[in-house]
């Protein structure tokens, strides 16, 4: 009897709930419990919606659905969060962390609640698990949350609700319901804080001007997408004058919307604050010099692989090793950021989202003059999972290891650092996805042999990702002296096996998954 994959990966998340109970026991992270086991029940009602074409939405093929691992990654990562902002007596933050657990619950209960009125015939037995689960976190919540709060879940629910109907009907079969309730999820959470502090007052002069850059490019980016899509369906969007007018409009955007609205959240004005930014070290120009010539080596990777590609082979595709590649320029690029300057990590690897999402609507769109070549170039590392009008797979790369980077809260970090395996926090998406994912993709494709139970995976895959990573932590301990992990050692081995486990077993997109789930093992 062969293995059912989706029974593992739900036994790995069913095993970091526990571990996040045992080190938080808490009211809320009983609920986390009750909330895994109804996402347990309705992810297989998700799967046949999706096997019969029954799921309102084109979601992405050859994949399940992901509802039980993505339900639980912003509740778990507000508990974990919030066990460290008490220990600092942060106040604003415990509370702040308290409502990223609480909107992950509902936004899980709504995915849920979706599930079951589509399904037919009305699964029973699903319905009195949900309800019962449904009851006992409602009830919870109300105890814990003041009004103010319940008011902040409700606007981001209906944020989630109208980016939900508007991007899965623009984007068919580009997210699993699992990958859209973590990604939209996300962006929901951040334009409802970006609304809301910018509603709060004109702006505070003592606050760092580098937390506003992520919400107001993520706004930004989310408007330039939805207006044209919407407007190039009217019109033909591959002419000279629907290029110029793209890149016009973009320009109007940037410069008359966000840079605006960054300078009212910081009080200073963005471009010249960059500029002293950039400037005020020595070590920030030699670190976007480097960048600068891995960027280069990068477009060099492409450029030498497209020059395989003749007019008899069109269908060429990159190998395995050769789009693991680019996780090794990512290592390369994120371990000095980290090492040695992290603010100006945090900044470029933003200004690198904009970009590639910028690049990927122009692509999408066919914007001259660079649109028809980014599709010939980028079709050479398509996999199965670009199977929609986008290609994320990419981008999802560079939030996996940025992701890390820009959840570390300084407000709840102590002036020495996180202690032991919290000092490993920043580096989970260079661990899980730079070092860990690669290897195992790298060595499983060329040496595996032996496979685990239901999946393509393999045991020497799996094991060699798990060596890599504890090389990659000694390596990471000499170069850091910020990190100490004191007697925290095993717990740090325990993490990356359960990670590499779940790489193992999951079908949805390791690159985002993988290190949010390594970021909460290692902050508890």
């Amino acid at each position: 009897m062969q293995l059912d994959p989706v029974l593992v990966e739900s036994a790995v998340v069913f095993g970091v709930v526990i571990c996040v109970h045992s080190a938080v026991w808490s009211p809320l992270s009983w609920c986390c419990i009750a909330l895994a086991i109804q996402a347990f029940y309705v992810q297989h009602k998700w799967d046949r919606l999706i096997r019969t074409g029954a799921a309102v939405f084109q979601f992405r093929p050859s994949a399940n659905s992901g509802v039980l691992p993505a339900s639980m990654v912003l509740p778990l990562l507000g508990l974990a969060l919030r066990g460290h902002c008490i220990a600092v007596g942060n106040v604003y933050m415990e509370r702040f962390a308290v409502g990223v657990t609480v909107i992950g619950m509902m936004l899980a209960l709504f995915l849920s609640l979706i599930a079951l009125g589509i399904t037919r015939p009305v699964p029973t037995n699903t319905c009195v698990i949900a309800g019962i689960a449904s009851s006992a976190i409602l009830y919870t919540v109300k105890q814990t949350l003041t009004v103010s709060e319940v008011i902040e879940v409700l606007e981001v629910l209906l944020i989630f609700v109208y980016l939900s109907l508007i991007l899965l009907y623009l984007l068919p079969r580009c997210f699993t319901p699992g990958e859209a309730l973590l990604i939209l999820g996300g962006i929901s959470f951040i334009i409802n804080q970006l609304i809301k502090r910018s509603l709060a007052s004109s702006g505070n002069a003592n606050a760092d001007p580098l937390q506003y850059f992520l919400p107001v490019a993520v706004l930004g980016l989310v408007l330039l997408g939805i207006f044209f899509a919407v407007l190039f369906v009217f019109m033909e969007s591959e002419t000279w004058s629907a290029s110029l007018f793209f890149h016009t409009m973009t320009a109007v955007l940037g410069l008359g919307l966000l840079v605006p609205w960054l300078s009212l959240l910081t009080q200073h004005h963005p471009i010249t604050w960059l500029m002293h930014f950039i400037t005020e070290t020595n070590t920030r120009l030699w670190l976007i010099g480097f960048w600068a010539a891995l960027l280069l080596l990068a477009v060099a990777v492409v450029m030498h692989q497209n020059s395989h590609r003749s007019a008899g082979s069109k269908k060429h595709q990159a190998s395995t090793t050769v789009r693991k590649y680019f996780h090794l320029l990512t290592v390369l690029t994120f371990a000095p950021g980290l090492a040695l300057d992290r603010p100006l990590l945090h900044l470029a690897a933003v200004g690198c989202l904009s970009v590639f999402l910028f690049l990927e609507f122009v692509r999408c769109f066919r914007i001259r003059p660079l649109g028809a070549p980014l599709r010939r170039l980028l079709t050479l590392f398509l996999d199965e999972r670009d199977s929609g009008p986008l290609i994320l797979t990419h981008i999802y790369l560079l939030l996996g290891v940025a992701l890390p980077v820009w959840l570390t809260p300084a407000s709840c970090t102590p002036s020495g650092g996180l202690g032991g395996a919290g000092g490993l926090v920043p580096y989970a998406g260079v661990l899980a996805v730079g070092v860990g994912d690669t290897v195992a993709s790298v060595f499983g494709s060329t040496v595996g042999e032996i496979r685990w139970p239901g999946t393509k995976k393999t045991f020497e895959g799996t094991a060699t990702s798990i060596f890599a990573q504890i090389i990659a932590v000694v390596v990471f301990l000499i170069a850091d002296s910020s990190i100490n992990l004191n007697a925290s050692y095993s717990w740090v081995l325990g993490s990356i096996t359960m990670v590499a486990m779940l790489e193992a077993y999951t079908s949805q997109i390791d690159n985002l998954l993988l290190p949010l789930y390594l970021y909460i093992l290692l902050l508890l």
